[in-house]
Formats: structure tokens, C-alpha cells, sequence
């Protein structure tokens, strides 16, 4: 049985249309929307791609599912029943299931996606918000890998956790980490990286290697057979989704 592979993600990759949204539920603009999926676990209702649409604005809505979203392109607006929030090019943000909230945009919107379709029936835990990740937020210490998993010595590690959701298997944050290099495993868990400094180097167990930077946003679902090294300092933003059971 084949093995998966790290899925680097490109801004620039040729889209396809997609089912139009219904009509009920735009007040103006655009229903048309275009998108490829790169990554989708069906069972555990996770996918994550690139999706854009042109100027539109929605009506009221639950909003129906757990979203990270990068901006590439364009301006994206939320507005709460008690707040706006704008999230423009370059900008990552979360909404959680459930916040009543309408999406509008004024312009055309093109944006990295991960949602988690939850089908457990549990409400995330209130006052639900928008979520605008700040790369500057204070970071706390945390665990570095075990001596077992190490090639190089211990890193010094911190992260600052943006949401977990319901279900307790999304967690979506900043992390960061000194210099080192990690054995060969077979990835534990489903994660979008979006590398804000340094660079990092990926080798399979073919010896393959793949190279990542500031910049560069890519997907290593749970099993890929993977090394990790980095060589000074480095940071990202991290989504990730370890199923239980």
C-alpha cells in the first residue's frame, strides 16, 4: 500500500468550478465559485485546498463548520451580531461552527482552507468569535520531543494555542522551536504548516527529501513517513487534527 506524501500548496494552482451556492443564501454579488480540494479524509469529515469567488455578500448564517482560512487575494469581512472583523491578503483567521455571523467580501477573495465538517453533534464552547491569528501573540514553553526521537540535541519549543475545537481533535495555533533534527516516523496526526520564519527539511523513507521556507504553506496527512531538520530558528502557524478512536 502506498504511503502518503507531504502536499506543498501552490496559490497559483489551476481551479475548478464548483456547485454554485444556493441562491438563498447570497444577498448580492456572485454564487460562483471555483476551488480544488488537496487533501481530503472523508471518514473524519477533514478536507483542506484553495478556493476563491468573486464579490458577494451572505445572509445570516450559522456558520456550519470549523474553518482555518489563509487570504491570498482580496479582503474578507465578517461581521458578528455585535462586531466587524476584516481579514486582508496575507492574513489567517478562524471561524468556528456555529458563530452566527455573514461572510461578505467586496472585491474577489482567493484563500488557503482547512475545515472540519464535525458530524458529532457537540457545540463548540462560547462566547464564539472570529478568530484572527496574530504571528506576534506571546508564545508559552512546551514539550520539546523525547531524547529516543532525536538525532540532535533537545530544541527549546513554545506555542500559543488560537482554538480547539469541540471534538477535541482540531488545534489550531503558532508554534516555534531552535534548531534540530527529529529520527524517521510515520507523521501521527493530520497538520497544515504555514511556515512564518526559517526553513525546515523533510526526508522519506525512500530518501527523498523535500524543502520548505518563510512563506510556505503545505499539508503532511497522518502516516507519511517523514525526518524532520531544521537548522536555526523557525516558526508557523499549525493546524492540526488528531483523530481519537
Amino acid at each position: 500500500m502506498t504511503k502518503p506524501e507531504i502536499i506543498a500548496f501552490d496559490r497559483n494552482a489551476r481551479l475548478e468550478p464548483w456547485e454554485d451556492f444556493p441562491e438563498g443564501e447570497i444577498v448580492s454579488g456572485t454564487s460562483k465559485q471555483n476551488g480544488l480540494v488537496l487533501f481530503e479524509d472523508k471518514a473524519r469529515g477533514l478536507s483542506a485546498g484553495v478556493w476563491e469567488q468573486g464579490a458577494n455578500e451572505s445572509r445570516w448564517i450559522d456558520y456550519p463548520v470549523n474553518e482555518f482560512m489563509t487570504v491570498l487575494e482580496g479582503e474578507v469581512v465578517i461581521v458578528e451580531e455585535d462586531r466587524t472583523v476584516s481579514i486582508k491578503a496575507g492574513e489567517s483567521f478562524i471561524i468556528p461552527k456555529g458563530l452566527r455571523c455573514r461572510w461578505t467580501q467586496p472585491g474577489h477573495v482567493k484563500k488557503f482552507f482547512v475545515i472540519h465538517d464535525d458530524a458529532s453533534g457537540l457545540r463548540n464552547q462560547g462566547p464564539l468569535r472570529t478568530i484572527k491569528i496574530d504571528p506576534a501573540a506571546a508564545l508559552e514553553p512546551s514539550a520539546a520531543p523525547p531524547p529516543e526521537m532525536l538525532i540532535s540535541g533537545r530544541p527549546v519549543q513554545h506555542t500559543h494555542q488560537c482554538f480547539a475545537d469541540a471534538t477535541g481533535q482540531l488545534d489550531i495555533g503558532l508554534w516555534d522551536t531552535t534548531a534540530y533534527h527529529r529520527k524517521l516516523i510515520d507523521f501521527p496526526r493530520h497538520e497544515l504548516m504555514c511556515l512564518l520564519e526559517g526553513t525546515v527539511e523533510f526526508e522519506d523513507d525512500q530518501g527523498r527529501k523535500r524543502r520548505f521556507k518563510a512563506g510556505d504553506t503545505f499539508f503532511v496527512p497522518m502516516g507519511t513517513p517523514n525526518s524532520w531538520k531544521c537548522d536555526g530558528y523557525l516558526k508557523k502557524i499549525f493546524v492540526i487534527f488528531q483523530p481519537k478512536g
